[in-house]
């Protein structure tokens, strides 16, 4: 029951009415009778979203696109391994003083660890946000990093941050000689409504592979499908989503909640 003492939590992000992380977090809060909400807000300035987060106390926050570097720069605190991947997707307010985290470097690779990531070869195609917390993530494992992004110039400075090899994804046809133990989609590509896009030709894929997709909308994205077909094991982009969103929940309230009801609530969610 919402009333005086109802603590706010909230995303800020742009788009943002499309995320399933309300239906996550309340799903948490309700769990464990904690008396709290969860809100999505579309804004057009970070700056807002922070002056708001202060005046009005709102007790925590994620960060989504396109505000994850940006939102840095308003901040009081912000945690070494967010500064190393250069973007937050957590805020915590603690009696005014608002400290920036990064928990998707971790989602990332916690869905990975069972396959090894030492000296494996992996592939991220994009060089975003998302790809800068999961190369830094699979940076700290031992991984060798090769980077697939449309955009040159991104890409490469991202592999040189990592000392990883770059591959323009108009090349990547061309090529003979692509055999990665592990591919990571952190793009859009495949997201609906565009669910027929591949982020990664099939050609290329063999039996012995692991193929990650953070979309989760779908859930079986068309990467995902053409793995299967191929018999590689894969990874849907709800595992990264609820482990970071634990993670977030955790920083918040102090609770490690329950993936697999957290699961449960967003495959049973209608948003």
């Amino acid at each position: 029951m919402i009333d005086t003492d109802t603590q706010l939590y909230c995303i800020f992000g742009n788009p943002a009415r499309h995320s399933k992380s309300p239906v996550l977090h309340n799903a948490c809060f309700q769990q464990h009778q904690i008396n709290a909400i969860y809100l999505a807000f579309e804004i057009d300035d970070i700056s807002k979203g922070i002056a708001a987060m202060r005046s009005l106390n709102i007790k925590g926050a994620s960060v989504t696109i396109p505000f994850k570097k940006s939102i840095m720069n308003h901040l009081d605190w912000i945690d070494n391994d967010a500064l190393n991947i250069g973007a937050v997707n957590t805020v915590l307010n603690q009696e005014g003083k608002l400290s920036g985290f990064n928990t998707d470097f971790k989602a990332a690779i916690t869905p990975l660890k069972p396959f090894g990531l030492k000296n494996k070869t992996i592939y991220i195609i994009g060089a975003g946000g998302a790809a800068h917390a999961v190369a830094y993530g699979i940076h700290k494992e031992k991984g060798r990093l090769v980077i697939i992004n449309r955009n040159k110039k991104r890409g490469q400075n991202l592999a040189l941050k990592y000392k990883a090899d770059f591959i323009p994804m108009d090349e990547v046809n061309k090529k003979n000689d692509i055999n990665p133990d592990i591919i990571i989609n952190t793009t859009s590509i495949g997201m609906h409504p565009d669910i027929d896009n591949l982020a990664f030709p099939s050609t290329h894929m063999q039996s012995q592979m692991v193929v990650m997709d953070i979309v989760y909308n779908p859930l079986k994205t068309k990467l995902l499908s053409e793995a299967q077909k191929k018999n590689c094991t894969t990874i849907d982009g709800l595992s990264m989503f609820i482990h970071q969103g634990a993670a977030q929940f955790k920083i918040w309230t102090g609770i490690a909640p329950d993936m697999k009801l957290m699961r449960k609530a967003l495959t049973n969610g209608d948003n």
